[in-house]
């Protein structure tokens, strides 16, 4: 993967089967896309296919771990489809300048009590085919079905380009008590729930680390005009932390440390150093919760300038109004979530003519889409309990 945003590796076409709540979908991808739609319509399990593939080419991982987490295939597969249907996954990888350079298609099945296994595998790169399975080797051995060719050194060496862009695949959905308390986290290390953030910055070099701070002080001065110093911190026992001291206090020598920040801080910090740490596309959940209105406003132009030097996909499933406001996002970037009698359908806004009328009238894309997700009958809930 090259630096230069211009050239760095980013998927641009989706296509699932029988995907949880995706009976058949396909969707291109622009380097920002945002998710819309109303409760348990999907998108955290279209975030999760892309945490699948990353399972999948993981250290530890593999198609039996990477189904495994997820409960097995009846989890996986679209509550619309008949038990004996594969699950299809087909993802196109490129880059602005080529952007059908790679074409990864993964169908799995899993018999009762049986290992889950390879029904289709292949690998295109430019047009060309480089992997076809199943192929001699497995129809004389069907046991190597249960290992996917990405997932193998020994097998990946024409494609795996491939596997290294699954592996930097990021996710975050920020539990400030994880942060405040990371011995409570499942996952000691790439916790996608934010534990793991003390640790993140205790590894990363003491130059980039400074400098990585600095830069999130001046953002946070924006929703926190109070704030002095931002510092990494090592307590009595030598366990890392970040303290902060805000002008308004009287006492010169008075610190907080991550264990007193706010959910919004706490939140808006992990979300400015994940931004900064790391170089595959990054899954962000709602990353609105906590934060005000004003400061969730700005969250897409933080990204966007975030983008302008790395080149970074992201992302992003919101129920915000307010980042929807952002007149720097565009209608291709915003795609959303139906549910229907067969399955969740996707559209992007684009599709939707009264979107692109009310726009031009001046309405900002929020105000324009959101209604497409309102539940029916949301009002209800006001007559619980009678």
């Amino acid at each position: 993967m090259k630096a230069s945003a211009g050239q760095t590796l980013r998927f641009t076409h989706l296509a699932l089967d029988n995907w949880r709540n995706f009976a058949c979908i396909e969707l291109p991808l622009v380097s920002r896309v945002f998710l819309i739609g109303p409760n348990a319509s999907g998108k955290s399990n279209l975030l999760d296919l892309f945490r699948f593939l990353k399972d999948i080419v993981s250290v530890g991982g593999g198609l039996a771990e990477a189904v495994r987490r997820r409960h097995g295939m009846t989890h996986l597969r679209c509550l619309s489809a008949s038990q004996n249907r594969d699950v299809v996954v087909r993802v196109t990888i490129g880059t602005k300048d080529s952007p059908e350079h790679w074409k990864y298609e993964l169908a799995i099945n899993q018999a009762r009590r049986k290992p889950p296994v390879v029904r289709r595998e292949r690998v295109i790169r430019d047009g060309k085919v480089l992997l076809a399975r199943p192929d001699a080797d497995d129809l004389k051995d069907p046991a190597r079905l249960t290992q996917t060719a990405i997932e193998q050194v020994h097998e990946n060496h024409k494609f795996r380009e491939i596997a290294a862009f699954f592996s930097t695949i990021g996710y975050l959905h920020i539990v400030p008590q994880l942060v405040r308390h990371p011995d409570r986290a499942t996952f000691r290390l790439q916790d996608p729930y934010g534990g793991d953030l003390m640790e993140r910055l205790e590894r990363t070099p003491e130059g980039t680390r400074t400098k990585r701070l600095g830069l999130i002080s001046a953002a946070l001065r924006m929703a926190i005009p109070q704030l002095c110093t931002l510092e990494f911190w090592r307590d009595g026992e030598g366990a890392p932390h970040l303290r902060w001291r805000c002008e308004h206090w009287k006492a010169t020598d008075v610190w907080q440390t991550e264990e007193e920040f706010s959910d919004g801080t706490l939140r808006l910090l992990e979300l400015l150093w994940t931004a900064l740490d790391g170089k595959g596309p990054l899954l962000l959940e709602e990353p609105e919760m906590s934060l005000h209105p004003d400061v969730a406003r700005f969250v897409p132009q933080m990204l966007a300038r975030m983008q302008s030097r790395s080149g970074r996909q992201i992302f992003i499933s919101t129920h915000s109004n307010e980042m929807l406001a952002d007149e720097g996002i565009g209608v291709d970037e915003l795609v959303i979530f139906q549910p229907a009698a067969h399955g969740t359908v996707v559209h992007l806004a684009t599709e939707f003519k009264d979107i692109r009328e009310l726009m031009k009238g001046g309405v900002s894309l929020g105000d324009a889409a959101m209604p497409r997700t309102s539940p029916p009958n949301a009002d209800q809930l006001s007559l619980f309990p009678d």
